[in-house]
């Protein structure tokens, strides 16, 4: 499994509880859809590669199945 690197994010209320509430709507808890929304765009920015965003996938999926 890839190095999880922990840190502090100050963000303003209404933009986390908006997150929050897609979160909850996409059966995601608030931190996997952060990283979700994160990964499409440095994918739609051409950031990150598909190889490292397959890999990705595949991590997501075995965590899913795990719990």
């Amino acid at each position: 499994m890839a190095e999880r690197k922990p840190f502090l994010l100050r963000i303003d209320r209404e933009v986390i509880d908006a997150l929050q509430r897609w979160a909850d709507d996409d059966l995601r808890s608030l931190n996997g859809q952060m990283e979700f929304l994160l990964r499409k765009a440095l994918k739609d920015a051409k950031r990150i590669g598909e190889e490292e965003e397959a890999r990705s996938r595949r991590r997501n999926r075995r965590a899913q199945d795990s719990s």
